[in-house]
């Protein structure tokens, strides 16, 4: 009896208090820190998974952009007889636009259905969320990476030589194109839960997106009254930022390119924001 006394003399009860976070704090992104690995492995899985079972195999990272190329430059470089910026050859300024966007494309559709296509991980275990439409639009670099070294020979063939701008512009402007790529994943993907619409409407949004983005064509032919309402697409200033880089044609970062670089994060906040809200009823919904 005395002993007890003794123990419950000795125990202090404890309360935590739990408070909602607020602000950018809510958005909890350093778990995505803690949950590294699995990030590393569904890259991987994604990369793996793409090309399983295919005859060509990662030969389509370079066929898509290669064929893409030649229809352009038959329709737009042929017949239509586009003028360039600065008398490139028509092949390679389609191309250089070409390889961003297969980036974003590919990222964009593959992230904005990655929670739908994981929906046994999510109704089953606990992880951020945040890391599926993360690691789909990641797992696209390997592609650019393989289209890119068709740019290089294309490059070489056409006696084009980057100027050392290259260096350190082509790693910021494929960021911007990550950037704008996984801030419209977020918003479509958690979109996608609820409405498999989506899936229908992602098609036309990507086909929609590549009229509006001087990818066949040179940011000049649109009127200067209306290149300011232009660079609110954030693939036009990525564009035009890779055949600055990379051909030496057009304008550096400029005006135009910040309000394509500020639209990017804005997507990217926004939608990181609509995210972590939506998140909690993902293993519900889906």
């Amino acid at each position: 009896m005395p002993e007890t006394n003794l123990q419950q003399s000795t125990y202090q009860p404890t309360t935590v208090y739990i408070k909602p976070t607020t602000g950018l704090a809510a958005l909890n992104l350093g778990d995505l820190w803690r949950y590294r690995e699995l990030v590393y492995f569904m890259i991987w899985r994604d990369i793996k998974v793409r090309y399983k079972q295919t005859l060509l195999g990662a030969a389509w990272a370079v066929l898509q952009p290669i064929l893409t190329m030649l229809v352009f430059n038959f329709l737009f470089g042929n017949i239509a007889k586009m003028s360039t910026d600065g008398n490139i050859p028509y092949p390679i300024f389609s191309y250089t636009a070409l390889l961003p966007w297969g980036l974003f494309s590919t990222a964009l559709n593959s992230a904005s259905r990655s929670l739908t296509s994981n929906h046994n991980m999510i109704s089953k275990t606990y992880f951020p969320r945040l890391v599926l439409p993360m690691a789909s639009v990641l797992g696209g670099l390997l592609d650019f990476a393989i289209a890119f070294v068709v740019l290089i020979g294309l490059m070489l063939y056409y006696h084009v030589t980057p100027g050392l701008n290259a260096l350190w512009a082509l790693p910021l402007f494929i960021l911007l194109s990550l950037i704008t790529a996984l801030g419209v994943a977020l918003w479509l993907s958690a979109i996608n839960v609820q409405y498999r619409d989506v899936a229908y409407a992602l098609p036309f949004i990507s086909q929609f997106w590549m009229f509006i983005t001087p990818i066949a064509y040179s940011s000049k032919v649109i009127s200067e009254k209306w290149q300011l309402a232009y660079a609110l697409n954030p693939m036009a200033g990525v564009v035009n930022g890779f055949r600055w880089a990379l051909l030496g044609v057009g304008n550096g970062p400029d005006v135009l390119v910040a309000v394509s670089a500020g639209i990017a994060i804005i997507i990217l906040l926004t939608g990181l924001i609509y995210f972590r809200n939506m998140e909690r009823t993902f293993a519900d919904t889906i």
